[in-house]
């Protein structure tokens, strides 16, 4: 007899989906997160990151934002756009100017993120991404985007225990010990898309998952979005995968 996927309370759905996003996890993370990353592993990662997604991330959002859905879901992704595309509840910057800002700091040229070369998996990705949010429905774009893309593994342990919007020390707090301070020595002035993350992402996370567990009532709704998801996670493995073997690192 084929099994049959039953419809799953909203608990149990959220549950189902902290289960997929704790496996967000990738074995060269740790790597690049290190002292033994070399500027130049960091330059090959920091520009594929800045063009599959970082750059573009509120032309994916517009895309599922014109598909119509639900008013409370227009209201959170239109508000998610203005702040990555001005930072008007935030910092008063671009995100994706204050990643470049942030590159210029490290070293880098802002012409190395005008014109990237992606790696064939990366392109993969990209059109992966470009699809989901051409043709799929708008509750299969909306989660992959806000749950998967800009989730992490500590997305159960933020939700679950609402974590709040940091103070101002804690924050500064964050950015001493951030990787690119401590082994990089990034200047902390030039960190303000890490600073604008930790001011904006605790109530970002809380309402995706209210949005979504809302929004998939229906058992097929709830099946379509884990098996897409499942999916996302895969191919952003993949992705993940061709940037450490471009870097020169080796699963162990």
């Amino acid at each position: 007899m084929m099994n049959v996927m039953k419809k799953m309370s909203t608990g149990q759905f959220r549950e189902q989906l902290f289960d997929l996003i704790d496996r967000k996890q990738h074995w060269a993370t740790p790597h690049f997160n290190g002292p033994t990353a070399t500027k130049e592993q960091l330059h090959i990662h920091f520009r594929q990151e800045y063009a599959v997604y970082i750059r573009d991330f509120s032309v994916l959002l517009a895309r599922v934002l014109g598909e119509n859905p639900p008013w409370d879901v227009r209201r959170h992704l239109s508000t998610i756009i203005y702040e990555k595309e001005t930072g008007g509840l935030s910092l008063d910057h671009p995100h994706h100017e204050l990643f470049l800002q942030m590159m210029m700091s490290l070293g880098y040229h802002r012409g190395d993120f005008r014109e990237v070369a992606l790696l064939s998996i990366s392109r993969m990705y990209r059109e992966w991404l470009d699809k989901l949010c051409h043709v799929e429905d708008w509750l299969i774009s909306t989660a992959n985007l806000t749950i998967l893309i800009e989730g992490t593994s500590n997305d159960r342990q933020d939700v679950t225990h609402n974590r709040q919007a940091q103070t101002q020390v804690e924050i500064e707090d964050v950015i001493l010990k951030h990787p690119l301070s401590m082994y990089h020595n990034l200047n902390p002035k030039d960190m303000d898309f890490i600073r604008v993350r930790e001011m904006v992402e605790p109530w970002n996370r809380h309402i995706v998952y209210d949005l979504i567990v809302k929004e998939a009532v229906a058992t097929g709704q709830q099946k379509l979005v884990l098996e897409s998801l499942e999916e996302g996670l895969r191919m952003w493995l993949q992705y993940r995968d061709g940037i450490a073997r471009a870097c020169g690192l080796r699963k162990p």
